[in-house]
C-alpha cells in the first residue's frame, strides 16, 4: 500500500522510515515537511544513506492523495487539525501521531492543548488507537489517533487493574520518567547537554497533556475512575519511558495473584511481556515495539507496585502507528515489527 509521511523530519517521522523501508506490504511512496522542501532526507540524516534518497516534499494535498493511500501524520499539536479533513475527504486513510484527535470532547482538548480543537464530529469518528484494548474498532478506523507516549506505557500498565476494579480509584499515582527524544528534535534550555547530563528534571505539573487522555481510558475501563496524580521527568537517556504505578488495593485476594491478572490480560498481546518476580527497564525495549511489565503486592501497605516500559520512538510513536495501521489492514499486527530489542 502506497503511503506518505507528513512530518518527515521529526523523531517520530523518522522512526517511521526506518520501520517502513522493512515493511513488506507499507511502501514510502512520498515524504513531507514545512522547513526542509527540496533537501534530500539523507542529507538531513545521513544513518539513512544508502537506504532512502528521496527528496521532502511540500505538502500538497492533492498530490497526497493521486499518489498515496494511507498517510501518517507526524506533525506537531494543532496541524494535523487543519490536514485531516482534507485528507479524510479524499478518502485517504490516516494514522495521527498527534494528539489533535485524541479527545472525544473539544473542550478538554482546548484546556489541556492551549489551541482549538478539531471540529467535534472529527473527534468523534477518531478512533483511540491503544492497539491491545482497541483491535476490533482500529479495524474499521480510518482515522486512527495515535496514543501519546507516557499514555501507552500509563495505559497498558492500569488496564488491567481498572477492568478488574481491584484497586482503590482515588490512589492511583503514576511516576513517569523519558529520554530526552521524547521532548523532540527541536532543542531547548531543559534539554541541552549541560541542562541535562547527570541530572534529572520534573515538568509540567500537573498540566501535561497525556493526562485526559488517560483518564479518559480510565474512565471507559471503570466508570468509577477518578482524577490520577501524574508526574512526569526528564531523565539522561536518549530513548525510553519508565512508568511506576503505585494504588491501594481493595481487592486484596487479586492482589496477591496481580503477576497471573497481567499474563492473563495480555495473553493475545503479541507486544506486551509480563514479567514474573522482576522488574523491568528501558534498556530491555530500546528499538523494539514491546511494552514489558512488572508488578508486585506488599502485604505491608496494602499497595501495588506496577513498572511499565516502552521506547518512547516506537511503542510510544512510530511502532505503534505501523501496528495500528497492520490491523486496520487486515494484516498480522507483527508485520514489520519484529525486532529484538537492542541491547546493550
Amino acid at each position: 500500500m502506497k503511503t506518505a509521511i507528513i512530518g518527515a523530519t521529526g523523531y517520530g517521522g523518522i522512526e517511521l522510515l526506518r520501520l517502513l523501508m522493512h515493511h513488506p506490504v507499507l511502501k514510502v511512496s512520498s515524504i513531507h515537511s514545512f522547513s526542509q522542501t527540496g533537501e534530500a532526507i539523507c542529507a538531513q540524516y545521513p544513518h539513512l544513506q544508502s537506504f532512502m534518497h528521496a527528496s521532502l516534499q511540500e505538502i500538497n494535498i492533492d498530490a497526497i492523495s493521486e499518489t498515496s493511500e494511507l498517510v501518517f501524520l507526524a506533525t506537531p499539536p494543532g496541524v494535523s487539525r487543519e490536514l485531516t479533513p482534507q485528507l479524510r475527504r479524499r478518502g485517504l486513510k490516516v494514522v495521527d501521531l498527534s494528539g489533535d484527535f485524541r479527545m472525544k470532547e473539544p473542550e478538554v482538548y482546548e484546556k489541556w492543548y492551549k489551541r482549538p480543537a478539531p471540529a467535534a464530529d472529527q473527534l468523534q469518528q477518531a478512533v483511540y488507537g491503544l492497539t491491545e484494548w482497541k483491535r476490533e474498532e482500529v479495524g474499521r478506523a480510518d482515522l486512527i489517533a495515535n496514543p501519546g507516549c507516557y499514555a501507552t506505557a500509563t495505559l497498558l500498565a492500569a488496564a488491567p487493574l481498572m477492568r478488574e476494579g481491584i484497586i482503590d480509584e482515588r490512589t492511583l499515582i503514576v511516576d513517569a520518567k523519558s529520554g530526552v527524544s521524547g521532548a523532540g528534535k527541536s532543542p531547548n534550555a531543559m534539554t541541552h547537554f549541560p541542562e541535562i547530563h547527570d541530572n534529572l528534571k520534573i515538568y509540567k505539573v500537573h498540566e501535561h497533556q497525556h493526562v485526559p487522555e488517560i483518564e479518559q481510558m480510565l474512565l471507559e475501563w471503570n466508570t468509577a475512575a477518578k482524577p490520577i496524580t501524574f508526574s512526569t521527568h526528564l531523565i539522561p537517556i536518549t530513548r525510553g519511558i519508565m512508568v511506576t504505578m503505585y494504588a491501594q488495593a481493595k481487592d486484596e485476594a487479586a492482589a496477591r495473584k496481580i503477576t497471573e491478572l497481567y499474563k492473563q490480560s495480555y495473553d493475545d498481546a503479541a507486544f506486551v511481556r509480563v514479567r514474573e518476580g522482576t522488574y523491568p527497564s528501558p534498556k530491555e525495549v530500546c528499538g523494539s515495539n514491546f511494552c514489558d511489565i512488572g508488578a508486585g503486592y506488599d502485604e505491608r501497605t496494602g499497595r501495588l507496585t506496577v513498572v511499565s516500559v516502552i521506547d518512547n520512538l516506537m511503542k510510544g510513536a512510530a511502532g505503534q502507528a505501523v501496528q495500528n495501521a497492520n490491523v486496520r489492514l487486515g494484516l498480522d499486527e507483527q508485520t514489520g515489527l519484529q525486532f529484538v530489542p537492542l541491547y546493550p
